[in-house]
């Protein structure tokens, strides 16, 4: 098994913790990990990526190369483009569709939806609005990683599981949102997919 993942978008939108939940599901699962440092997150609203690495063999580098990663799970429509390089042939984008205009140039936002649509392998997401629809709007980022739990190959159980180990401490309520979000996101994903 080995996953290279890519995790991309602003500052401020739960890219740590989506790492955090996929390395704690991977320990568990005696996998081996290594995620790069994270770039960006010392400003909110600055552009933030992350290298995450998880096979069942030792890993030798936290860095993937271009055409490397399995997977780009990105919060932010601009950010998923602007990782393309790294995605494999057959690597999935999971994204959210709602942009987050962080610059005064932002590109039109129709014209980013188009061409991540050109791409084989696409699953984009209105994440903030199922997020406040669903009465979770702290856990969007984690509707996002529901969607991505298919191309993660990682069993869904063990990040609900990791969710309550990640979570925990902050009480039950957190714990329940976000396990309702990642249902959620799964749900999405599937319907989109056709896979219900």
């Amino acid at each position: 098994m080995k996953t290279d993942i890519i995790l991309c978008g602003v500052g401020g939108q739960g890219i740590l913790s989506i790492a955090t939940i996929i390395g704690e599901a991977a320990m568990k699962e005696k996998l081996y990990i290594k995620q790069a440092e994270v770039h960006g997150m010392s400003q909110r609203g600055g552009d933030v990526q992350s290298n995450l690495r998880l096979s069942s063999d030792p890993i030798s580098s936290d860095l993937i190369p271009l055409g490397g990663a399995d997977v780009i799970i990105s919060m932010e429509p601009m950010e998923a483009l602007r990782y393309l390089p790294f995605l494999s042939k057959d690597g999935w984008i999971i994204t959210s569709s709602t942009p987050f205009v962080n610059i005064p140039n932002y590109p039109d936002i129709e014209t980013i939806k188009a061409d991540l649509q050109k791409i084989n392998n696409v699953i984009m997401l209105d994440i903030e609005q199922a997020a406040k629809d669903n009465g979770v709007p702290r856990s969007a980022n984690v509707i996002l990683l529901g969607a991505a739990q298919k191309a993660l190959g990682i069993e869904y159980d063990k990040l609900e599981d990791a969710i309550r180990r990640v979570f925990g401490r902050k009480g039950e309520a957190i714990v329940e949102a976000n396990i309702k979000a990642l249902a959620i996101g799964r749900a999405a994903q599937s319907r989109l997919l056709g896979t219900d």
